[in-house]
């Protein structure tokens, strides 16, 4: 099998090659799920349902960003529980994404899969995702995730395994779809973790292979985005706070950097920022204050629980305080003060991000109107043909 596969970035005509063409690259973290990732009772009308999250994904695309994202994950009834039931309603990301991107014509869309639940295996996810980069016209992309919950597995029948030899699998099974993808034979296939006898896929994707994304903040997790993925999704080594954050991500991004280099690759790093963004920063803040002050703790409280429970290397300096509001980084103040923390985390190495709201339909075209102008301002978004 080939050591190196042909992916969309080495197409210049790729919806990827042409979103990359952005000093830095804007994404949607859809709220696909009760609560979207604000865990706060203060009123808001964001929502779950698909038709919702159609209206955010067009307007997004009307806006020139260049990608959204959902996210996977699977809870029990009543979700996280809290006056919210925090997370009970989850679409799935593979079949949103997938029918989201028939709505759309230029806009990215991303799918969060773990690839190690459910006996999924590679020659299945192959073809689902040839498919539907067939049908978005190579604008699908996978989120590769291993699953750090220790109680995920459980609903599958299964044990979790150990953290680098979840992604050990994780490779062999990607290594397998990209082989696949390239459909030079039938393949024949004896691993560690899959045997396969002359399987083939086919339509190939239309770009070598769809956009492939690592969620990941660990060595292991970065040397398996060094060898398949186009995209990494890191979050903050030092908690969601913005001033601390951006001390500790410039060798965080160096590191990724690092891992991709030995590969004879270069990575785009994106990141997860909670925006709250007002007319003056006096605003800003006081409306950050009064989410943080209807803070559904009871359901903070689960999460934080469940979350002990996992072996994830991204969350290790998150405290509870930070689900209030949600994301990796939390970007708060005036459209002045949002633009200069995303110049900031471009000068720290990241090359995109992918942007939540606590009220996402009117927060989305106030960023909009007040803060893409100022980003254009300072080079960091051009109008492309």
């Amino acid at each position: 099998m080939s050591e190196q596969t042909v992916g969309p970035l080495d197409y210049p005509d790729s919806p990827l090659a042409l979103a990359a063409r952005q000093p830095l690259m804007l994404g949607l973290f859809l709220p696909t799920q009760t609560g979207g990732f604000s865990q706060s009772t203060h009123p808001r009308a964001t929502d779950w349902s698909f038709d919702y999250n159609a209206q955010l994904t067009l307007a997004a695309e009307k806006y020139g960003f260049d990608f959204v994202f959902s996210l996977q994950q699977w809870v029990p009834k009543g979700g996280f529980g809290g006056e919210m039931h925090y997370r009970e309603n989850f679409l799935d990301p593979f079949i949103t994404t997938v029918a989201l991107s028939s709505l759309t014509s230029r806009i990215i869309t991303i799918s969060t899969v773990n690839v190690l639940y459910g006996n999924l295996h590679p020659l299945y996810l192959a073809r689902f995702a040839a498919t539907a980069d067939h049908i978005a016209k190579g604008r699908f992309g996978l989120n590769i995730v291993t699953g750090y919950d220790a109680k995920e597995p459980l609903m599958f029948g299964m044990d979790r395994l150990d953290h680098d030899a979840r992604y050990q699998q994780a490779s062999e099974f990607s290594t397998i779809m990209e082989t696949l993808w390239q459909g030079e034979d039938n393949l024949d296939f004896a691993g560690d973790f899959y045997q396969l006898q002359q399987a083939w896929v086919s339509p190939a994707p239309r770009y070598g292979r769809p956009i492939m994304v690592s969620a990941s903040a660990s060595p292991a997790g970065f040397a398996y985005a060094a060898q398949h993925s186009d995209i990494v999704f890191t979050s903050s080594p030092a908690g969601a706070v913005f001033a601390q954050a951006i001390t500790a991500l410039p060798a965080h991004t160096a590191s990724i950097r690092t891992a991709y280099q030995q590969q004879g690759k270069t990575p785009k790093i994106i990141i997860f920022p909670l925006i709250i963004c007002r007319p003056t920063r006096e605003e800003a803040f006081a409306y950050r204050d009064a989410i943080v002050a209807q803070a559904d703790k009871a359901s903070i409280q689960a999460y934080t629980a469940r979350h002990s429970g996992g072996d994830a290397h991204g969350w290790k300096q998150h405290i509870p305080a930070d689900r209030v509001l949600g994301g990796h980084i939390q970007i708060i103040g005036s459209p002045q003060d949002v633009a200069d923390e995303l110049e900031q985390l471009h000068q720290a190495g990241i090359d995109g991000v992918q942007l939540g709201f606590y009220d996402y339909a009117p927060e989305l075209a106030f960023f909009a109107e007040q803060v893409l102008p100022l980003l254009k301002q300072r080079n960091l978004r051009r109008d492309l043909p």
